[in-house]
């Protein structure tokens, strides 16, 4: 005759579960200590990113006196802004700088990033150097190239050597905005090169390899392994350039003021002068809004372009 053992069952009221709780599964993985050390960053974030994002959105629907006063205003500041000359070309401003700066700064990024790829000798001293820009002050470098750019500065110096110009680089609504895509490939593309970099590392040697025993030329294997390999890597600096070209002001305003006759005179320029000139701050974060919403947009559309097929 077998006994049969009732299964053990849990008393009733000691809260404890049959299985492991979630948190002691994530202390097993340590999913749990990794929480802990983005706890601070996150909380900062929320603060200093999410916070002000969502009063921004809340500020957009109302009329903000610096005395603190808010009157409601519902969707007036987003149908005056549409309705709004300077808006218009300020984003048109925006836009054709993006067009200019991004592709520029992609292309040197890319080839100085094939260039640094090579196993020379002081290659680490060359990347340095390239990097060098990145971590200089816009503002700093922005007087700079004001300097370079002047009517008698090193540039035209050099361009009345070949008996070309004075060019009017900063001062001739055609030339400024070119001019300014120089100083942001001269201060943006160290760091998309180191990111291009790290991806071509990363490519095995062995695709290359193969494909000069097949007898691929240079620009075959560059069309047809690098640039697919380098996809992700593209993807997040073409992202990364257009929201950076989107929110530029920082040299405008050392350079130029949004001049000349507002040729210069960019979306973030606009923030800028409805907030702290005009004292408008309603109206500005509208603006901003706007500007968020299409930073967004486009970079959805750039992730649905550049997505793995």
């Amino acid at each position: 005759m077998t006994t049969q053992t009732a299964p053990r069952t849990e008393p009733a009221g000691t809260g404890r579960p049959a299985r492991a709780s979630r948190w002691s599964r994530m202390r097993r993985s340590g999913s749990g200590i990794a929480l802990l050390f983005v706890a601070p960053y996150l909380l900062l974030f929320l603060v200093f990113r999410i916070g002000p994002t969502l009063a921004g959105m809340a500020l957009s629907l109302a009329k903000y006196q610096i005395t603190g006063i808010v009157e409601w205003r519902g969707l007036s500041n987003f149908q005056r802004l549409f309705t709004d000359d300077l808006f218009w070309n300020a984003l048109r401003v925006t836009v054709v700088y993006t067009v200019i700066a991004v592709p520029l700064t992609l292309i040197v990024a890319l080839v100085m990033a094939q260039l640094s790829a090579r196993s020379i000798r002081g290659i680490r001293v060359y990347r340095a150097l390239y990097f060098l820009p990145v971590i200089t002050s816009l503002v700093t470098s922005g007087v700079i190239w004001q300097w370079l750019y002047a009517e008698h500065g090193p540039l035209n110096g050099l361009f009345g050597l070949l008996g070309i110009g004075p060019v009017p680089w900063l001062s001739s609504g055609a030339a400024v905005l070119p001019s300014l895509s120089l100083l942001s490939v001269w201060t943006r593309f160290g760091y998309d090169m180191l990111i291009l970099l790290a991806g071509l590392l990363a490519i095995p040697k062995e695709y290359t390899e193969a494909a000069m025993l097949d007898g691929a030329s240079a620009w075959q294997r560059f069309w047809h392994i690098t640039l697919p390999q380098l996809k992700p890597a593209m993807f997040f600096v073409v992202i990364l350039e257009i929201v950076q070209s989107f929110q530029v002001f920082d040299v405008i305003y050392v350079m130029t003021g949004g001049g000349p006759v507002r040729s210069s005179y960019s979306l973030v320029f606009f923030v800028y002068d409805q907030g702290f000139h005009y004292f408008d701050f309603g109206y500005a974060s509208a603006a901003g809004v706007v500007l968020f919403a299409i930073t967004l947009v486009v970079s959805l559309v750039q992730r649905r372009l550049f997505r793995e097929d």
